[in-house]
């Protein structure tokens, strides 16, 4: 059975799993308010089937997610908040992190609800899309895949922030410091995710997790990830969303995010992206080999100069 919860949010639903499909592949499932609305609606209507005892999550086309619609507002306020002075417009950090606790609570629907959520990564999954992805209980990528937070470099910070207990404080540190991507292969090795598979192998791979889940009473499989999950909340997790909301406000009054945002209203968005793309070249991380580059960054072949 196939349910639309809009135009972009696509719900599959068969013997016992629920699919739910992220289909913007246009804008590279760049996320809106509205997506994350739906999304959030599509996954406490899972939670509430008694058939369905798991939820995939997934992206159309190329990618997984490549973040916010930049011209959304999704992260702040509406072109109509901001023409109606009774309705904050974003421009004081109060407002900002308003804003920001808004979409987290649409996201935070999959660390919240009873049933195991499994992401499965391809291609790009970067900025707002980690903020889906690493809220999910289990992570399995393409070995291809990209991963990582890019806006870090010149806009904000990660307003959902599970990196830290997912690979520990140094590699968090290392990626949501630098913005650099991280391949699925890699990502395993610390443990990002929880697996990462050759990109023709990985619809099979999660299938048939998804169909393992989906042979266990869902009560059993509510009790067992309500555990583990209070379990991070013990160490601070759900605080520290709520933290990482006010902290990537203050992040947005730094110059540099200042400048991105202006940049981003007199080039446009690809042109201001392209901008800040050339000034980080080779962003990837290399976990187990050496990252030897030149003084502008670029990789070299070891002994070349």
């Amino acid at each position: 059975m196939t349910v639309s919860h809009n135009d972009h949010i696509v719900v599959t639903r068969e013997q016992g799993v629920c699919r739910v499909v992220i289909s913007r592949p246009e804008r590279a499932n760049a996320l809106t308010l509205g997506m994350l609305e739906a999304l959030g609606e599509a996954l406490w209507d899972a939670d509430r089937d008694r058939t369905i005892h798991c939820v995939g999550l997934s992206g159309a086309g190329g990618g997984f997610c490549s973040g916010y619609d930049l011209g959304d507002g999704v992260g702040g306020s509406t072109a109509e908040d901001r023409t109606d002075s009774q309705y904050r417009d974003g421009r004081t950090i109060d407002d900002d992190a308003w804003y920001l606790e808004r979409s987290q609570r649409l996201r935070m629907a999959i660390f919240d609800m009873h049933k195991p959520v499994i992401a499965k990564v391809h291609g790009y999954c970067v900025a707002g899309g980690t903020d889906l992805a690493l809220l999910c209980d289990m992570i399995v990528a393409a070995n291809d895949a990209r991963i990582g937070f890019p806006p870090v470099k010149n806009l904000g910070s990660p307003p959902n922030n599970m990196w830290l207990y997912h690979c520990g404080p140094q590699w968090a540190k290392r990626l949501t410091l630098t913005g650099d991507l991280i391949s699925g292969e890699d990502a395993a090795k610390i443990g990002l995710v929880m697996k990462a598979v050759p990109a023709d192998l990985l619809d099979a791979e999660v299938d048939g997790l998804l169909r393992r889940l989906a042979r266990i009473d869902p009560d059993l499989l509510s009790a067992n990830k309500r555990v583990v999950n209070l379990g991070l909340e013990m160490q601070g997790a759900r605080t520290l969303q709520r933290i990482a909301a006010e902290i990537d406000a203050r992040a947005h009054r730094a110059q540099a995010a200042r400048d991105f945002t202006t940049s981003l209203r007199t080039d446009g968005i690809r042109r201001a992206l392209e901008a800040r793309d050339r000034t980080f070249p080779d962003s990837e991380v290399r976990v187990d080999r050496p990252e030897h580059r030149d003084v502008d960054g670029r990789f070299f072949a070891e002994g070349d100069q």
